[in-house]
């Protein structure tokens, strides 16, 4: 029952990922002027380590809890101007780092039931909230924060 809430868990991260990889690339087209270059950039960046996030999760709750991944999209959060974008895919990365920390709870409290999964478990959450704080720093630096 337990890993069930905890696959049900990683699928809404999963479904976060998905959002966030096309978030960052249809915002990244809206950016011009200037300086619109690293930023579009950076923002294609950020959109390729949310993929690479959505695959881990595919694999953790495919592969390692025996769950069926879901293809299903987080809500998006439509923004126009480049100090929208930064602001909402700031509120996003929080959103995700404080959502992905209690998936990370949830592991450490089922770390016994997890015998043979927990390490790859922790490791893998870890190392993506880890990824969204650099986010969080980046997209700052960016808003002058």
């Amino acid at each position: 029952m337990a890993k069930e809430e905890l696959v049900k868990m990683l699928n809404q991260a999963l479904e976060l990922e998905h959002q966030a990889m096309i978030q960052y690339l249809s915002h990244a087209e809206l950016v011009d002027g200037l300086n619109a270059e690293p930023i579009i950039e950076r923002l294609k960046e950020i959109a390729d380590d949310e993929r690479k996030h959505a695959e881990l999760f595919r694999e953790l709750i495919g592969g390692y809890l025996g769950g069926v991944p879901s293809m299903g999209i987080a809500e998006a959060h439509p923004a126009k101007t480049l100090k929208e974008i930064l602001e909402t895919n700031l509120a996003d990365e929080k959103q995700a780092v404080d959502f992905y920390t209690e998936i990370l709870d949830k592991i450490k409290d089922m770390k016994d039931e997890l015998k043979y999964e927990y390490f790859q478990l922790e490791h893998t959450l870890r190392h993506i909230v880890q990824d969204e704080q650099e986010h969080i720093s980046e997209i700052k630096v960016l808003l002058g924060l």
